[in-house]
């Protein structure tokens, strides 16, 4: 799996700034927050609860997003962990949804690769959704103690099946960030980071989201 996602990724990246170029898209500003607590059940098992609040402008249309997810983390190597959670998201002004999410995390040395698959079950919609979400990523270590690293990543969201019968389907979007994270103890972390979230739209011009993105992570 690691494999399929460097390689869509790979394409991604190299085919999204063609894509900017010759397609309008409209931009939007947004501000976003990503607390997060995590528990070990033992060496290897863990608990999180992770949860975001995304501000965006009434001005274009799209409203603020809250959600709140339960994770189950199963480290199956010192490198590979399988995760699967349970999500709700409120969306101000618009339908609101559960979703069920599965995914694999690996490490190899600086590169981080992620391979998510949800289940989207949309208020109102006709049926359940299917997405898959590839993503690629480097941290780097910025000092001897290791508490200070530079992150950036690519994620493609691929709709696998649509929630309503006339959706998108296929490459649907690419998020892309790029910050810093911060160890503050070993119960404490922060990161900021610049995120772009392009939405790609068949029939009109992109949406493109940009945003401040600050994590926080507590571990007990």
């Amino acid at each position: 799996m690691p494999h399929i996602a460097t390689r869509l990724i790979g394409l991604a990246l190299l085919t999204a700034p063609a894509c900017a170029l010759a397609e309008d898209h409209n931009d939007a500003f947004e501000f976003w927050l990503n607390p997060s607590a995590s528990f070990d059940l033992d060496d290897n098992t863990g608990l999180e609860i992770e949860t975001a609040q995304r501000f965006r402008s009434a001005s274009d249309g799209r409203p603020d997003t809250y959600f709140a997810r339960l994770w189950l983390n199963q480290d199956v190597s010192d490198a590979d962990t399988l995760s699967g959670a349970i999500e709700r998201r409120i969306n101000d002004g618009a339908a609101n949804e559960t979703r069920f999410l599965q995914q694999m995390t690996t490490r190899h040395g600086i590169l981080r690769t992620r391979l998510r698959l949800e289940q989207r079950l949309v208020d109102g919609a006709d049926r359940m959704g299917l997405r898959l979400r590839p993503r690629l990523g480097a941290a780097v270590p910025l000092d001897e103690e290791g508490r200070w690293s530079f992150e950036t990543d690519a994620e493609l969201f691929w709709t696998l099946r649509g929630n309503n019968r006339d959706s998108d389907e296929g490459l649907t979007g690419l998020r892309t960030q790029i910050g810093l994270g911060y160890e503050v103890n070993d119960r404490l972390a922060l990161s900021l980071a610049y995120l772009r979230q392009q939405d790609f739209e068949s029939g009109g011009p992109d949406e493109v989201g940009h945003a401040p993105i600050i994590g926080v992570e507590f571990s007990f």
